[in-house]
């Protein structure tokens, strides 16, 4: 549709228009109007100073640079990202709950008056700064991909998920939201976090920041550790039982202890790392392991009976046991750069080397059997004893 003419629709309360080429839309006749949706169209403008009565507007995903909402005082939901919007008055929209102004070119919004607002996705702007200390029943804030220094959220007791990533956030206080489920902060510039507070914490990335430290010991609920690229020498997840997804590749760690995370299905420490040992063995239900870039010597994996994906290159590794009764499942083997392996234990040798030579998943030493010996490395290493010293002729000196 590239047109629609209400204006003899006086009644109209419900309006869906989205998803089509209007370049325009009349309203003014329509003041009964209480749900408008005409996301996704070509539009430029809207005039909504007629619809009084309107508690849900949504115009996502079209051109317009600017709207006036001071008649709206009912509305309760407001939609408006992916438009060209700098500014965005909301003064008169006390009622307001839930506010999606993401991806527009917004540099500040004034949300002192919505003090309703439960739900606020604002990511995606050119903000610098922005207050949500009077938006005390905030239960979800995205401000991912702004210009954020600061952040507080002391007085968002209420707050359940935060997003705040991608930002230039140097410190970050969490300990009033103690209702935390979900939160994402990385990207940012942040040295330390507390997250002691947040007993009911099930998803925390705080990746690609400049951490030292991390105590997650009192996050006994968390389900998802993200903790890539920081600075972190020591991580103790002993006490994260629920643990199923784990990523702190890119740090500084020199041991990781795995052994209480039982439901561990995803787990990467590669990269940057100096790890020289790693027993997966009470891990059953791994099914995606990534340990390259370490100093590892030994690895076993045969007791991880789902693991479909294993990715160990550059390590020191001398022994590489894959026998775990599913190989043929494998989606993904790398062992590449690993000079002093030379056999691989695995299900069935021929299935292996049809399935998994590959010049850049493996060394051109690497080959499979379903038994390996030990190496003649292990051997001369472990026998040190003389026997017995001849001359050229085979007599004894």
């Amino acid at each position: 549709l590239t047109t629609l003419d209400f204006s003899q629709n006086l009644l109209i309360d419900y309006l869906f228009c989205q998803h089509n080429q209007l370049t325009s839309l009349d309203l003014s006749n329509n003041p009964n109007l209480n749900h408008l949706n005409c996301g996704t169209n070509q539009l430029t403008s809207l005039n909504v100073s007629n619809n009084t009565n309107l508690q849900h507007l949504d115009f996502y995903d079209n051109q317009l640079t600017s709207i006036d909402l001071s008649q709206n005082t009912g509305l309760i939901e407001f939609r408006c990202g992916i438009n060209l919007l700098t500014n965005l008055d909301l003064s008169q929209n006390a009622s307001l709950e839930n506010l999606y102004c993401q991806s527009n070119q917004l540099t500040s919004l004034d949300l002192s008056q919505n003090t309703a607002l439960k739900t606020l996705l604002c990511r995606n702007n050119q903000l610098t700064s922005l207050d949500v200390s009077q938006n005390i029943v905030l239960e979800l804030l995205n401000c991912y991909n702004n210009q954020l220094t600061s952040l507080d959220v002391s007085n968002n007791f209420a707050l359940i998920t935060l997003y705040c990533e991608i930002n230039q956030l140097t410190s970050l206080d969490v300990s009033n939201n103690t209702v935390l489920i979900d939160m994402w902060c990385n990207t940012n510039q942040l040295t330390s976090l507390d997250v002691s507070n947040n007993t009911a914490l099930i998803y925390l990335s705080c990746s690609d920041n400049q951490l030292t430290s991390l105590d997650v010991s009192n996050n006994t609920s968390l389900s998802s550790l993200e903790c890539w690229v920081n600075q972190l020498t020591i991580l103790d997840v002993s006490n994260n039982t629920a643990l199923t997804h784990l990523n702190c590749e890119q740090n500084q760690l020199t041991s990781l202890d795995v052994s209480n995370n039982t439901a561990l299905i995803f787990l990467d420490c590669s990269s940057g790392n100096n790890i020289p040992s790693l027993d997966v063995s009470n891990n059953t239900v791994l099914i995606s392991l990534y340990c390259g870039g370490n100093q590892l010597t030994n690895l076993d994996v045969s007791q991880n009976t789902s693991l479909t994906g294993l990715w160990c290159e550059d390590n020191q590794l001398i022994s590489l046991d894959v026998r775990n009764g599913n190989n043929t499942n494998f989606t993904d083997f790398i062992s590449i750069n690993n000079p002093n392996l030379f056999c691989v234990n695995v299900d069935d040798w021929v299935w292996s080397t049809v399935n998994w030579v590959d010049l850049n998943s493996i060394d051109p030493q690497h080959y499979f059997s379903n038994n390996c010996f030990p190496s003649a490395v292990q051997e001369h290493t472990t026998n040190k004893e003389l026997l017995k010293v001849t001359d050229l002729l085979g007599r004894e000196t």
